[in-house]
């Protein structure tokens, strides 16, 4: 009888162990959630860490699509009116982290584009490393930048090259310098400059560049100030001859157009943008072109009026009206229609 009670409730224990076993099992706590993407703040908005690493990683782009207008003279060499359709695609990834020698950096852009019902391209537009000041890789020049807000002024045509450039930024003052690999042969080199200065509510700015090669050079500037409810912004330059970054014989797009003989001996210009409302904003320009094609006693003028209008958030709708009067080889009218999603 005892052992059989001693039995009994050894038994009746098991059953009690076991049992606060499996209520412990059924009340454990979870795990704590794993954090996949960490917002990085160390290099601006849009940046998070690349999981299992410190660096920072940027993915943005763009994708555009637009209808343009023309009147014969730039799209149709019949001079018949004209019309086509395009769109261009962007995506942009950029990583940047902190080393002992300073920030690292790296910048990729892929750009495609469809004129028409044609065949497309994709390939990549830009690619270069960043150490410190330091860039080295495909990247459009200091030159690139210079120009009027609107859409009818043009003057360099060779903006982008394989290339190395250092930048020193101050807190008011910015000053560049670059070598660029300007030809297809392998001895083309050039050489480029920029300076630019704020001084309370004006900004102006100084470009330099020289093609060893053609010896040849060109200088350009812009002043920039607050006036009014908008901006107002003064652009000239000046090339002594041909070169990669003047050469008439070159194509660039010039408001959504596929342009020849796109620049001139000498220019001078003005445009003035301002907020007009809450989401529009309207910019006119205009410019003046002394020995258009450079090798010529030709001169030229253009004005523009372009309208941008935010939709949304990312979401941009514009549309632009421009005019060109080459002397003694008549005028054109052309125009666009344009929206634009960025992100």
């Amino acid at each position: 009888m005892n052992i059989k009670s001693l039995l009994l409730g050894s038994a009746a224990a098991l059953a009690v162990v076991s049992g606060a076993q499996a209520a412990d099992a059924i009340v454990a706590a979870e795990p704590e959630p794993m954090e996949y993407v960490r917002v990085c703040d160390a290099f601006g908005t849009g940046f998070f860490y690349i999981p299992g690493t410190e660096t920072c990683l940027k993915i943005g782009g763009e994708v555009r699509t637009q209808v343009v207008f023309d009147d014969g003279v730039t799209l149709d060499l019949s001079n018949d009116p004209a019309w086509e359709t395009g769109v261009r695609a962007r995506v942009a990834f950029e990583a940047r982290n902190d080393s002992e020698i300073g920030v690292i950096g790296s910048y990729i852009r892929l750009e495609g584009s469809k004129i028409n019902s044609g065949s497309g391209s994709v390939g990549v537009e830009q690619a270069y490393i960043d150490v410190g000041g330091f860039r080295v890789g495909n990247f459009t020049t200091f030159v690139d930048d210079f120009g009027l807000p609107g859409e009818s002024d043009f003057f360099f045509s060779g903006t982008k090259f394989n290339a190395i450039r250092y930048v020193y930024a101050a807190d008011a003052f910015t000053v560049g310098l670059g070598l660029d690999h300007v030809a297809a042969e392998d001895d083309g080199l050039g050489a480029e400059g920029m300076v630019s200065a704020t001084f309370g509510a004006v900004t102006a700015t100084l470009y330099g560049v020289y093609d060893f090669n053609a010896e040849e050079g060109a200088v350009a500037g812009t002043v920039a100030a607050d006036l009014g409810p908008g901006t107002l912004t003064l652009a000239a330059a000046y090339t002594s001859g041909i070169s990669a970054y003047t050469d008439p014989s070159a194509t660039s797009v010039v408001g959504g157009l596929v342009w020849e003989d796109n620049t001139a001996e000498w220019t001078v210009g003005a445009s003035y943008g301002f907020q007009a409302t809450e989401k529009l904003r309207l910019t006119a320009t205009a410019n003046y072109y002394g020995d258009f094609l450079i090798e010529s006693d030709v001169d030229a003028w253009s004005a523009d009026l372009l309208a941008e209008y935010k939709l949304g958030t990312g979401l941009t709708a514009s549309a632009s009206v421009q005019y060109y009067d080459v002397e003694d080889n008549g005028d054109d009218w052309t125009g666009f229609l344009r929206l634009t999603r960025s992100f």
